[in-house]
Formats: C-alpha cells, sequence, structure tokens
C-alpha cells in the first residue's frame, strides 16, 4: 500500500518554501494545496506543461474541416441550389460556419481534456480523509508527497519545516 505525508502550514510563504526544500531533497512526487493560486508554487513544484491547449488547437482545427466539409458537402452535392447564378461551391460564406465550428471543437476539447488529465469526475480523493484538510479552502496551506521507500526520513525531513502538522494519507496521491 502506498503511504503519503502531509504537511499543514499557516501561510503560503511556508508553503513555497516548503515546496523548494522538498525539490531540492529529492521528492519527485509533490502536490500542494492552498486556498488560492500561489505565485510561483508551479515552478517549485515543477508541475510539467499542461496538455489542453494542444487538444484545443487540434479540436479547434478538426472542427474548422468539419465545418467546411458538411457545408461543402450540402451545398454542392446534397442539395445544389442555384441562386444568383453563383457556382454551386461559392466557399467564402462557408467561412462563419467553420469558424464556429472551430470554436466549438476547441472549447469542447478543452472541457473534455482538462476533466480527462485531471481523472475528474472523482468524488472521493485519498486527501480527504486527513484531519482539517477541509481548511485548505479557506486558509491553511498543504504540501504532500510520496516518500518512497523510507517514510520516516520524510516524516522527519517535514517535521524539520516547521509545519503546523504532519499527516499521513493512506492511499497515496493518486
Amino acid at each position: 500500500m502506498r503511504v503519503a505525508l502531509m504537511a499543514e502550514f499557516a501561510d503560503a510563504g511556508q508553503l513555497l518554501d516548503a515546496a523548494y526544500a522538498a525539490r531540492a531533497a529529492g521528492y519527485r512526487r509533490l502536490e500542494a494545496y492552498a486556498p488560492f493560486a500561489v505565485p510561483g508554487l508551479d515552478e517549485a513544484l515543477r508541475l510539467p506543461a499542461t496538455l489542453v491547449p494542444a487538444f484545443m488547437l487540434v479540436f479547434g482545427i478538426l472542427g474548422a474541416i468539419l465545418g467546411f466539409a458538411l457545408q461543402v458537402y450540402l451545398a454542392a452535392v446534397d442539395y445544389p441550389l442555384n441562386a444568383g447564378g453563383r457556382p454551386d461551391l461559392s466557399w467564402p460564406p462557408f467561412g462563419l460556419l467553420a469558424f464556429e465550428f472551430a470554436v466549438l471543437g476547441a472549447a469542447l476539447a478543452g472541457f473534455v481534456g482538462m476533466l480527462a488529465l485531471n481523472g475528474l469526475p472523482r468524488l472521493h480523493h485519498p486527501v480527504f480523509g486527513v484531519a482539517d484538510f477541509g481548511r485548505a479552502s479557506q486558509d491553511r496551506f498543504f504540501l504532500a508527497l510520496e516518500p518512497g521507500d523510507d517514510t520516516e526520513a520524510a516524516r522527519r525531513f517535514l517535521l524539520g519545516l516547521e509545519p503546523l502538522a504532519v499527516s499521513e494519507v493512506a492511499d497515496g496521491l493518486d
């Protein structure tokens, strides 16, 4: 069974210092919870770049192609209508709907991609079992790490950072 340790801090500066210290001590699997965005925390945790913008770009382009192809099929193949002597494949008016499909594809890909990459929807996370974790949305700052094989050394390391408390997360951080 994987175990994680979670340290509770009173302010954002302590959390930021602890994140840098944990990274410097060699801990790689870190997560932080704070009631607001802490400037510099993503750098301290060395979070990887997200794939959501790439998903949005790809599905936006696919949406534009789909919207354009749909109009071409409808206007030139399925129901050709000679209106005002224009050719069946008069493409300039197709741009507006293709743009709308691009926006729709990108927005849906962003929403679904964000949910999928964050493992959502999820009704329970192991950190919810930590006492006072509910204060992470109010006035407390938490740093969690997976210690690997030496849990006691990680506990001593976290206690050396002078947190308010160190708790154990039974099922790890996943």
